[in-house]
């Protein structure tokens, strides 16, 4: 009897890393010594860890602590910026954070995924961008791929596998447009 093959892993071509593979571990092993256990105080600490492996972060940017990054060189982040405790950057493309933006805990940023059409099973990676001014709530999923428009807000445990626009407020699995923000200076009168 024939049976059909869905994927075969020994045909698996491997991840990009965009540096060599000895650099990959060097920052692991680096991240779980020297970043991952570190004090909730030591944000000045973990920028200066991320920026001697190659991320480009704004000025008084808070990476609390468990925040994992896979490869710091693919990732930029604005001023003002906020991650929250235990999320996740699977930055095996580039991660791009905007000024002002919040990223709270235990959210994953994932820019990499398989092809599950075809055997081999290839890894496809693309570039996630979320815009300044953005909060993406606790527990959120981002897909490869997504951009997430200039202050727009994602509701805690979301997925997001498509791009959002600015000034939307989603939520949902997968997400859909619940409204858009607005601030209380909307609603001020000059008058």
């Amino acid at each position: 009897m024939l049976t059909r093959r869905y994927q075969d892993l020994s045909l698996f071509g491997g991840t990009a890393r965009g540096r060599a593979a000895w650099r990959a571990q060097l920052w692991w092993l680096f991240e779980a010594l020297f970043v991952l256990p570190t004090p909730q105080f030591l944000f000045g600490w973990r920028r200066f860890a991320l920026i001697l492996f190659g991320a480009r972060i704004g000025q008084h940017v808070l990476i609390r602590p468990g925040v994992r990054v896979t490869y710091p060189w693919n990732l930029t982040i604005g001023d003002y910026v906020w991650i929250g405790d235990n999320s996740s950057l699977y930055s095996v493309a580039e991660i791009s954070i905007g000024s002002h933006s919040v990223i709270s805990q235990e959210t994953y940023l994932c820019a990499g995924t398989h092809d599950y059409r075809d055997l081999s099973f290839p890894f496809v990676s693309a570039p996630i961008t979320i815009g300044s001014e953005c909060w993406i709530a606790a527990r959120v999923f981002v897909g490869p791929g997504i951009e997430i428009g200039q202050g727009s807000v994602v509701g805690a445990g979301s997925i997001v596998m498509q791009s959002v626009g600015a000034g939307q407020v989603v939520a949902g699995n997968p997400v859909k447009v619940i409204g858009s923000r607005n601030t209380k200076s909307d609603h001020l009168s000059l008058g």
